[in-house]
């Protein structure tokens, strides 16, 4: 009898799973007009919680200052489509309440561009 409750103890507490938040990355995605034809964007990345840190792209520098619910971030360096940012969230199951938004692109002479046909989108 003592096994049999141990065994139904042991066996509740592995099948118990862990609800809470996960912490981890999401992906910021740029969709460009100008495939490599791009040298900077101003963008501003917000969401329920304050981001954990920030790594560019291969290829691309990051201008950030310390990071809150709010940031604007800056790239630099040949932009393209597909992943420029990956993010560290505190609650990945949150990645729907997280948007990027473009503030500014510039050429690679650092000229600016009109934004239309520009878009990003974040992603687990």
């Amino acid at each position: 009898m003592k096994r049999l409750v141990c065994l139904v103890l042991l066996s509740a507490v592995l099948g118990c799973e862990d609800s809470g938040p996960k912490a981890g990355p999401l992906k910021v995605n740029l969709t460009t007009p100008n495939n490599g034809g791009d040298g900077a964007i101003l963008l501003t990345v917000s969401g329920p919680g304050v981001l954990a840190g920030a790594a560019p792209r291969a290829g691309l520098r990051l201008f950030a200052r310390p990071f809150t619910t709010v940031n604007k971030v800056a790239l630099t360096g040949a932009l393209t489509n597909g992943t420029i940012l990956t993010i560290e969230v505190p609650d990945v199951s949150k990645a729907s309440a997280y948007s990027a938004t473009i503030q500014q692109v510039a050429t690679p002479a650092y000229q600016l561009r009109a934004l239309t046909g520009y878009s990003l989108t974040v992603v687990p």
